[in-house]
């Protein structure tokens, strides 16, 4: 069973063993890595560094799962026939990578974005998926359903032999998992980027991909215009907000489970998109960026404030919403007909691209909220959001 370390003790422990070098350089540890490659602007998660006596480059990956502290994990990306050194405690790939896995359709989009989709030859719920390129792909077995979390078919990758598996942590690493591709010898590492709470800084994990597939001044590229499109839309509305003296619309998110109303904390990614849309919303925590319960009846008090509400989960029509939460169906939103559900493209099987795709266009998420918010600024269409009618 791997145990992730944190950084200080992994390079103390490379240093004691007295790593030998890639192929003829010399001897190293993971120290040495210490020429910044790409430090991310918007994302916290990771960064890339290199040295000066070789091409390969070092990806460091931290606190990939909600509740982790101090975990860092390593991927040494290999280039010009380099090796890893005897007794390298980490994961280890050559670059470009050809055969890919993914356990999360928003790791399908970082690839799909760069235009490198190709190289994925497995994914986690085919039927979820919604890039055009992998759903073609898997009616003819050029990609394979690997299968979810514990359930993954390592038979089937065994025979896939992926370069690299990319994988989805919620509260931890999945020992059973990585312990059994470490036994098959399939390089993995956690990608994190649904933590980010900078839009900006989820769709910066593309560079990640980009790096994997030797493929970083285009993924910066990329990245830029998004980046670019983004701060345009925010600029646009602030200009507006300004001019006109907008009042910030009341903005309600999600719907009731059991007994709670799970409302975000003041740091995640849907509050920041809602703010830099000229919106305000509701929220269950100053701090931090995960999801908090509030108790119904707190809830039922901010909804009859609230002007507009939105991601309403399966409801697919007002009287659907209003069936389903009786309780609610008074509230002026749904009153005003100002409910709109981030369903617009969805697979058959309910697989929603606002997760797909919108991990890596967040400008296009900001457009749509703009448009709802601020309609003088709106687009001819939506492109994840539907009013429900």
């Amino acid at each position: 069973m791997k145990r992730i370390v944190p950084a200080y003790l992994l390079l103390n422990l490379c240093a004691a063993l007295g790593l030998t070098g890639c192929g003829s350089r010399g001897s190293f540890s993971a120290a040495d890595f210490d020429r910044e490659v790409y430090a991310p602007t918007y994302a916290a998660g990771f960064d890339i560094r290199g040295k000066d006596d070789s091409r390969s480059t070092l990806v460091t990956i931290r606190n990939p799962w909600q509740g982790a502290q101090r975990v860092e994990q390593h991927l040494l990306v290999l280039r010009g026939g380099e090796q890893a050194p005897a007794g390298f405690d980490g994961q280890a790939v050559e670059a470009p990578v050809e055969r890919v896995a993914c356990l999360s359709s928003s790791h399908v989009a970082l690839f799909d974005a760069l235009g490198e989709v190709q190289r994925i030859k497995g994914v986690s719920g085919i039927d979820y998926i919604s890039s055009p390129y992998i759903r073609e792909r898997s009616r003819c077995g050029e990609v394979r359903d690997i299968g979810y979390d514990t359930a993954l078919d390592f038979e089937l990758l065994a025979a896939m032999r992926p370069d690299i598996i990319l994988l989805y942590g919620v509260t931890g690493e999945n020992t059973v998992v990585t312990g059994k591709l470490q036994q098959l010898k399939i390089p993995y590492i956690y990608i994190g980027e649904y933590l980010e709470s900078d839009p900006r800084g989820k769709a910066e994990w593309m560079i990640v991909a980009a790096e994997l597939c030797d493929r970083r001044e285009q993924g910066e590229a990329v990245f830029g215009g998004i980046v670019d499109r983004y701060d345009a839309v925010a600029e646009r509305v602030r200009t507006h907000m300004a001019t006109h003296t907008a009042r910030r619309p009341r903005v309600l998110l999600n719907t009731p489970y059991r007994d709670n109303w799970f409302m975000p904390s003041a740091e995640s990614y849907m509050v920041r998109l809602i703010r830099d849309a000229g919106g305000e919303t509701y929220t269950a925590s100053d701090r931090g960026n995960t999801s908090l319960p509030v108790d119904l009846e707190r809830a039922y008090l901010l909804a009859a404030e609230a002007d507009i509400w939105l991601n309403v989960g399966a409801c697919r029509s007002l009287a659907e919403l209003k069936a389903q939460y009786p309780k609610f169906a008074a509230m002026p939103a749904v009153c005003n007909r100002m409910v709109y559900n981030n369903d617009r493209r969805i697979t058959a099987a309910g697989g929603s691209d606002f997760w797909e795709s919108g991990a890596v266009c967040p400008d296009r998420i900001l457009q749509d909220l703009a448009t709802i918010f601020h309609p003088a600024l709106g687009a001819d269409s939506l492109t994840y959001y539907r009013k429900l009618e």
